[in-house]
């Protein structure tokens, strides 16, 4: 390239002023950046808010609605069981005088054998210890009831007892507990055969017929008992006159069944309808935050963006212009300020003399 000293210079010069413009728009280019990202936060930010708004109105409106409501069916549902309660109250007690009624003469019969069974006891001078379930078990037992008692009996008597006393002994020997038995046994064992044999050997056609009494007693139990299981399992309740309960038992189950379906609309309705307009209403609260923030955004991205093109031309063209001549190293506005000087002081007269001397003057400082 043949050039004078003022072309050399001209040609530093502009490519100087070119990088140091490109080095502004570079700069205006970060700031565009820098601006773009506040931008976008404080958009996002004020996004966020209005979908955080909607969501927590929405939550709390719907909550109301659940409340309210729910009140209201737990109101009606203490209601509906206050009346259930009620009529099982009165069936209870209906069943109870149904039992008393259909079982009076078994029980009335039961105290005409009991009051015999005493009359005939005092009657034949017959011990009143004899007019008793346990002397009956111990001697006469005929009943499941009655070997079980008889069966307790000779446990506690023969066994427990014993084995009691034997253990409240401070120094215990087995032979202890053999000769407690054999004592027990002989005392016991002697009572309940003395009782036995002076009973029986004085008053044992009085105390048979007191057994046939309280085999006809535990028949005519047996009959209550039936009696009474049949009418607890029977369901039919017109007996009871309970028509009054379940008309109110109705009307408290039409109430609630009213408000949960009143409940079940007002949902949908807030679903469908309500929850659009709070959603409406608040994005319009927020409408002009948002359009200024979403305004500036993109007035600052399309800055952004022409400046970036600018930016980009500007690089190929200096790539173009100078770079081909300068080189990459000495695209620096330093550098050729440098080379500018050296050319000035007359070192050299073209850009290829000025970087020899510029790189000859580095290697000596070096």
């Amino acid at each position: 390239m043949g050039q004078t000293s003022e072309e050399c210079l001209a040609f530093l010069g502009k490519a100087r002023e070119a990088l140091k413009e490109l080095t502004a728009l570079e700069e205006q280019e970060r700031q565009l950046e820098l601006e773009e990202r506040r931008n976008s936060k404080a958009l996002e930010l004020e996004q966020k808010t209005v979908t955080d708004t909607i969501q927590q109105t929405v939550k709390k409106r719907r909550e109301e609605i659940n409340v309210s409501y729910d009140k209201e069916i737990t109101r009606a549902q203490d209601q509906l069981k206050k009346a259930r309660t009620k009529r099982e109250k009165a069936k209870n007690q209906g069943v109870k005088e149904r039992i008393a009624d259909e079982t009076s003469e078994l029980h009335n019969y039961n105290r005409e054998l009991r009051l015999q069974m005493k009359t005939s006891f005092r009657q034949n001078h017959v011990p009143g210890y004899c007019n008793t379930s346990l002397y009956y078990s111990l001697y006469f037992a005929r009943w499941m009831k009655e070997f079980l008692t008889f069966l307790l009996f000779v446990a506690i008597v023969f066994a427990a007892i014993p084995w009691g006393i034997y253990m409240m002994i401070p120094e215990r020997q087995p032979w202890y507990l053999a000769v407690i038995y054999v004592v027990d046994i002989l005392v016991f064992g002697g009572i309940y055969l003395k009782i036995g044999n002076v009973t029986k050997v004085r008053h044992m056609e009085t105390l048979k017929e007191g057994r046939k009494i309280l085999d006809q007693i535990h028949s005519n139990d047996r009959k209550i008992r039936v009696i009474t299981s049949t009418i607890r399992k029977d369901r039919n309740e017109s007996l009871y006159n309970l028509e009054k309960y379940d008309d109110e038992i109705a009307q408290f189950q039409q109430e609630l069944n009213d408000v949960a379906a009143k409940k079940k609309e007002a949902l949908n309705a807030f679903e469908t309808v309500t929850k659009n307009i709070l959603q409406d209403e608040i994005e319009h609260n927020h409408k002009e935050a948002l359009d200024t923030l979403q305004a500036g955004y993109a007035q600052v991205k399309d800055q952004l963006r022409v400046t970036s093109a600018e930016v980009k031309n500007r690089r190929l063209d200096i790539t173009d212009h100078y770079g081909t001549y300068l080189g990459k190293e000495f695209l620096d506005p330093a550098k050729i300020a440098e080379l500018c000087t050296i050319v000035q002081e007359g070192k050299a007269a073209n850009v290829s003399e000025a970087i020899d001397a510029y790189r000859s003057r580095k290697s000596s400082e070096a």
